[in-house]
């Protein structure tokens, strides 16, 4: 039951600008597999071939730099925590990093608060004395609730053991799409219960859910992938 979707941007004035200038970058950032593929397809769509790319350095964050490599682009810089957060730790490590610039693609989010983790990322690349260029690259937008009527009866009526998030604004829409907190807290954030019902990717979407109002029970301790996710929700199921 998917709460968001990922389209084309309505307007790539900004992102085309960067990628006519993509050789003047030393970094290219990514934060999402979202991001690569709409990166790479737009610089397709400009008629931009991958040697425009030979001077930038590469972050992907864990098996995202699958993908990447897909593209035929190695990950230069994959952080051991795979997270935003991970890869300000890691570009700190590396001497004269003050001054250098990086691209970071984007998600345009519509519909639904933006969640802080990108923003905070980009803070973090600014406090390292980078200069940094910000620009949507897709966007992320609330799905209508209405296609999803009879999913979420079975959540009004307890029907549903696990509610499973991989993304901060996964959570923020599926708050959009329920009608108060009564619809949901009983199979979900109520104290009366045991409290095992939320999964969340990693500890970022965990805190960010909490914020909102969610106990969080399940969080998986390997967030590199989804493989991850799904050995924690299993690892609970059999408890």
């Amino acid at each position: 039951m998917p709460t968001i979707e990922t389209c084309l941007l309505e307007n790539f004035t900004e992102l085309d600008a960067a990628l006519q200038q993509i050789d003047t970058f030393d970094w290219i950032a990514f934060t999402s597999r979202n991001g690569i593929e709409a990166f790479f397809q737009r610089l397709k769509d400009l008629g931009l071939n991958l040697f425009s790319l030979t001077n930038c350095l590469f972050c992907a964050i864990g098996t995202d730099a699958e993908r990447l490599a897909a593209f035929g682009i190695k990950a230069d810089l994959i952080p051991t925590q795979p997270s935003p957060a991970g890869i300000i730790t890691e570009l700190a490590k590396i001497p004269n990093i003050a001054q250098q610039s990086v691209l970071v693609p984007v998600p345009e989010v519509v519909g639904v608060p933006e969640p802080d983790v990108i923003p905070n990322f980009i803070a973090g690349l600014e406090k390292l004395g980078m200069k940094v260029t910000c620009v949507p690259t897709y966007r992320t937008q609330c799905l209508d609730k209405n296609i999803y009527e009879v999913e979420l009866n079975l959540i009004r009526q307890g029907k549903i053991d696990v509610i499973a998030f991989s993304s901060t604004v996964e959570v923020a829409a599926f708050l959009q799409m329920v009608d108060a907190k009564s619809n949901y807290e009983h199979c979900a954030i109520s104290r009366r219960l045991d409290a095992t019902r939320i999964a969340c990717f990693g500890p970022y979407t965990a805190a960010n859910a909490q914020k909102l109002g969610f106990n969080v029970s399940i969080v998986a301790q390997d967030y590199s992938s989804f493989a991850g996710f799904a050995e924690a929700i299993a690892l609970w199921a059999l408890k």
